[in-house]
């Protein structure tokens, strides 16, 4: 079970790759607070990729979840450094006992912290490529694409994400 976060849905989009996500095992969450966020204040915004995502959803590719005030996003609503979206998603991980997906390093060492699984878009496309779903051509367009439309990657991760490819293209 997968419960993601903001980025990974909004770079996806962008890139046009939102569809690649049904070879994950089901299901996959949003929470309705990252839906909040992507979807209904992006569509006032007009960002295309919002329509992108709330099209996917409506057909089924992601399911829209509630997270139930718990002890874990109680404590998690006392820490400023970060979002709703992100305290959602950390909660709903751990309630479901499921994987955050989030590329943001502060979110990550908070569910790291509550023992929360978590994993980044770099992660999702590597395991598309190993999992023959799509090419590792089509995973570096992805990439580039990505970084093309803003999203943030290091030059150092992103030597170590083309070094993996290249590894799993000679497997």
């Amino acid at each position: 079970m997968w419960v993601f976060d903001a980025t990974p849905l909004i770079y996806l989009a962008k890139a046009e790759r939102l569809s690649h996500l049904s070879a994950l095992e089901e299901p996959r969450l949003v929470p309705q607070r990252v839906y909040d966020e992507v979807v209904t204040d992006g569509l006032e915004e007009t960002y295309p990729d919002a329509r992108r995502i709330q099209r996917h959803i409506e057909d089924g590719l992601f399911e829209v979840d509630q997270i139930e005030p718990t002890p874990l996003f109680e404590r998690l609503e006392t820490n400023q450094a970060l979002s709703d979206a992100d305290r959602a998603v950390i909660a709903l991980a751990a309630d479901r006992d499921a994987v955050a997906v989030m590329d943001e390093q502060h979110g990550r060492a908070v569910a790291q912290a509550e023992a929360v699984s978590t994993r980044g878009t770099a992660f999702l496309i590597l395991s598309l490529v190993k999992d023959g779903y799509i090419s590792t051509s089509e995973a570096r367009t992805t990439l580039e694409t990505m970084l093309d439309k803003g999203w943030y990657c290091s030059p150092d991760l992103y030597a170590k994400i083309l070094e993996k490819l290249d590894t799993i293209r000679s497997e």
